[in-house]
């Protein structure tokens, strides 16, 4: 038997799916006269192109961008993973052409055509990847709108913070739910032409394997188009985007820098993650990288940003992160530049009120694991240099350690390149808003939320083995995927205040799906914003003060596209996957007429409106 011997050149490099380098493996054998050519064998011998990353100290590339034609944006994205020798496992989406997260760039109205083909393999992950995280109830029926299966090779998208129906095919998570195998799954929305312009993002969301998942690399940006209209300064600028991502350490059992000061003690918490010092040093919970180049503990050797000297940019930052806070800041000569912070989670910071336009301009932007922040920066000047960081984050006694660190070096050569895109020329203002300013809008009803812990220890914060995320009056518990009782029912139309307390000892970062809420007052200050969020943090509770800290949000069930079921939850991803997260179900006015009208066909009253009532059902 005469074996084929392929030369692996054409696979150590390029991103191939696995699809296609078994069509390439197999049009190379068709040369041997007698041919035992293993397809799995070259799999393993071309992992290296599976999911590739850059090396620490690389040069920031920036994102591949797929744009809508003609009002369609039509694409294919193949997710894939690959074992990396130190046990850790890499995730990634790419397109044909081969490009990793591209951005999907879009203008309200658009439609979005995509094709998603779950090219997954069983990593070790220490789990039994081909059960159902909830195998008793939750049978893998070949069916992706409603199989349920949440496993390590399972996969599905959820589009953060666009306001899409929760519904199979748009945003739907709870039961959605595509194996390796299946036929490619169809996702096929509309952006709403009042979406707000700016930085959203994609990525999976199957509970139980969302942090494994997301810390692989698992993510990407979507751009609705148009900042420039509701922000006109904009016009004509270059703009970037960088998504900020975290990872296991790849070296954890390297000693701390030199130049940091010697920490009193190391904790650890349940998840083996380093926790949180108090002091803004020591080993990290998580590496962090930028556009994938890796920025590793402990040595934080910076990727390379370059620019043109004294240029103007719009940065898009994406907090991608499973588990890490981002607290960034750009120094020249150790000097905080300002920043000009113009959009948060999408919406412009005055897209209400685009006659008040204007930069926030800032030192530092705090940045939850989720949330994004846009904002102008301006280039050091010729024969200077600057610097990329995010400073520590105090995540409480029983957070992760998120201490100070470098992220990226800011380099001004005079054949830096331009960025692929720039905005256009602010020729049109963003329309009016139809509906009226949710913060002048009267809620129905106030409601009460508070996170909590369940420890081991109940003298060590950082023992926590149960998550909860829980509607005042009823039963802290994990969060059940399989429950179809929602936590909270609500009618389309109306607008609720949601206190949410933090009982916890640790930093908790609040999200909900498909809507934006109004931030109102944060640990009892009131605020006077005038920009929606979708993304929130929540400070930890110190022990011994009277009251737990707090913020209270407007929350907007005006829009008829919110109406159907879908998710509220700590946007912490290890909390996420461990059950503190919740349902809310927004039924429909005439819905709710339906419910009073068949409490009243009980008591024999109302004969004709029973009539209709069952003629619709």
């Amino acid at each position: 038997m005469k074996l084929c011997s392929l030369n692996p050149s054409p696979f150590v490099f390029l991103p191939l799916s696995r699809s296609r380098i078994q069509k390439f493996a197999c049009l190379a054998c068709l040369g041997c006269a007698t041919v035992a050519c293993s397809l799995n064998a070259l799999a393993v011998q071309a992992v290296t192109t599976v999911c590739p990353r850059p090396l620490p100290g690389s040069l920031v590339e920036e994102p591949a961008d797929l744009r809508s034609v003609n009002g369609v944006l039509e694409t294919t994205l193949s997710v894939q993973n690959s074992v990396r020798p130190d046990g850790s496992v890499r995730y990634c989406y790419t397109d044909d052409a081969g490009h990793q997260s591209p951005n999907l760039r879009v203008h309200p109205g658009d439609l979005i055509v995509l094709h998603l083909n779950n090219e997954l393999t069983e990593p070790n992950l220490g789990v039994a990847a081909t059960t159902p995280i909830h195998p008793h109830i939750h049978p893998m029926n070949g069916h992706a709108c409603s199989s349920g299966a949440m496993t390590a090779i399972s996969t599905n998208l959820h589009f953060h913070g666009l306001t899409i129906p929760p519904v199979c095919h748009q945003d739907e998570v709870l039961t959605t739910s595509v194996q390796p195998g299946d036929p490619p799954f169809e996702y096929r929305f509309t952006i709403p032409q009042d979406e707000p312009p700016g930085l959203y993002w994609y990525h999976p969301h199957i509970h139980g394997f969302a942090k494994q998942q997301l810390l692989g690399g698992a993510s990407g940006a979507l751009i609705v188009e148009g900042i420039e209209r509701s922000e006109p300064s904009l016009g004509g600028l270059p703009e970037r985007v960088f998504i900020i991502r975290d990872q296991d350490l790849m070296d954890p059992a390297a000693q701390p820098a030199k130049s940091e000061p010697v920490i009193p003690k190391f904790l650890v918490d349940r998840d083996g993650d380093a926790a949180n010092t108090g002091t803004g040093f020591g080993k990290p919970a998580k590496d962090l990288s930028i556009n994938f180049v890796p920025v590793p503990y402990p040595a934080y050797p910076p990727a390379i940003i370059k620019l043109r000297a004294g240029e103007r940019q719009l940065w898009r930052v994406l907090n991608a992160s499973a588990i890490t806070y981002l607290n960034l800041q750009m120094l020249i000569l150790n000097a905080p530049q300002p920043l000009g912070l113009v959009a948060i989670d999408g919406v412009p910071m005055h897209h209400i009120d685009t006659q008040s336009a204007g930069a926030d301009w800032q030192t530092h932007l705090g940045v939850p694991p989720g949330s994004r922040v846009e904002f102008i920066v301006t280039a050091p000047s010729e024969g200077q240099s600057g610097l990329l960081v995010t400073r520590s984050v105090d995540t409480g006694p029983g957070g992760e350690n998120d201490p100070n660190r470098m992220l990226a070096t800011i380099e001004v050569p005079r054949d830096a390149p331009q960025p692929h895109s720039s905005l256009q020329p602010a020729l049109r203002p963003t329309p009016s808003a139809e509906k009226a300013w949710l913060g002048d809008v009267q809620p129905v009803r106030t409601r009460r939320l508070y996170f909590s812990e369940k420890l081991d220890d109940p003298n060590d914060p950082t023992s926590a083995v149960e998550f909860y995320l829980t509607v005042d009056g009823q039963e802290p518990k994990m969060f059940e995927m399989t429950s179809d009782v929602p936590n909270i029912v609500t009618e389309q139309g109306t607008v609720e205040d949601w206190i949410i307390e933090n009982r916890s000892r640790e930093l908790h970062d609040f999200h909900i799906h498909q809507l934006h809420f109004l931030l109102l007052e944060y640990q009892g200050r009131s605020l006077q914003e005038n920009f929606l969020r979708d993304t929130v943090n929540v400070p930890y509770y110190d022990g011994h003060s009277l009251a737990y800290p707090s913020v209270r949000l407007r929350m907007d069930f005006r829009d008829p596209k919110t109406i159907g079921t879908f998710l509220y939850h700590c946007h912490i991803l290890e909390h996420e996957d461990k059950g503190m997260m919740g349902t809310i179900r927004v039924v429909s006015p005439s819905a709710k007429t339906d419910q009073n009208v068949a409490r009243s066909c009980e008591n024999n009253t109302a004969e004709s409106r029973c009539s209709n009532l069952t003629a619709r059902q």
